[in-house]
């Protein structure tokens, strides 16, 4: 397999986004990766960034020979594209035009999207929703969305990540489906499946839906695990790499492939950025997608 690999701007840059994106791609580059996937939301690369400002950051990948093929972002925790408030909808469909704009500037293909949550299952403030409303809430604020994704020619992938919703591959592929167009598809994360499934029954499942692949570990305890399952060590944890990289190349995939470490083992001393796990995650991607 000849993907792309990239790793996700938190790692080399942190939350807050403090570190220059410039010196982020320079990083990357120097530890031989061929893509960075820029987090929207923070720093520079925030809400009212300019034309002129992404043009100058897809110039300076280019200028390392790097790509930028997916954008994500924290966004919709605070503001769910499902929410049952009307007007929080609105700021959710308004920001996600944006980053979709913002996404064809810098040159990137995906955005990562969470269209919903049950329920926030880390933070026991955000209301419980049901999950038809949230169904009927999110579809609807996807399709006002997707004329921009269609405009933009950027595919919105929906993750598939513990907001109890969409919680297994034949809900997403069902989801997915119903919009009938390219520029709605998945956005696979390889360790979330893990808390109650098999992230190769969803490659087999999912098939040419899966525009975008986050690689992360997730170490299973107690008949499933909590977010302390999400280790610093690509390599430790459940994660059966030769049958995901044997399943992403039945499907033919030919997407990037990035790695997103946010090791919440570490809790509650978590800090990012950590360029000694950049540098070892690399290593280890690197050994991963060889198998492929």
């Amino acid at each position: 397999m000849n993907n792309i690999r990239q790793m996700n701007y938190w790692t080399l840059g942190g939350f807050e986004g403090k570190k220059p994106v410039a010196q982020a791609l320079a990083e990357a580059s120097a530890m031989g990766l061929g893509g960075i996937e820029l987090t929207f939301g923070a720093g520079e690369f925030a809400r009212g960034i300019t034309e002129a400002q992404c043009r100058a950051i897809r110039a300076k990948a280019a200028h390392l020979n790097l790509r930028i093929e997916t954008l994500a972002t924290g966004y919709y925790w605070d503001h769910p594209l499902s929410s049952p408030d009307a007007a929080e909808r609105c700021e959710a469909i308004a920001f996600t035009k944006e980053y979709l704009r913002v996404a064809a500037r810098v040159g990137a293909k995906v955005v990562l999207v969470v269209p919903g949550a049950v329920a926030v299952p880390w933070d026991p403030s955000k209301p419980v929703v049901p999950y038809a409303a949230v169904w009927k809430n999110a579809t609807a604020s996807l399709r006002i969305c997707l004329k921009e994704a269609e405009k933009q020619k950027v595919t919105m992938a929906l993750e598939n990540v513990w907001n109890w919703f969409l919680a297994d591959p034949m809900a997403m592929k069902l989801f997915v489906d119903q919009f009938k167009s390219r520029r709605v598809g998945v956005y696979l994360d390889v360790g979330n499946c893990l808390i109650n499934g098999y992230p190769e029954h969803w490659i087999e499942i999912l098939g040419r839906r899966i525009a975008a692949v986050h690689f992360k570990n997730f170490a299973r305890q107690d008949c499933g695990g909590g977010i302390h399952g999400f280790g610093d060590d690509l390599l430790k944890g459940d994660v059966n790499w030769k049958a995901v990289m044997a399943a992403l190349a039945k499907i033919k995939y030919k997407g990037p492939i990035t790695a997103e470490m946010v090791p919440f083992s570490r809790l509650p001393d978590l800090v990012l950025p950590d360029m000694v796990l950049a540098r070892d995650t690399v290593a280890k991607l690197k050994q991963i997608v060889a198998q492929g």
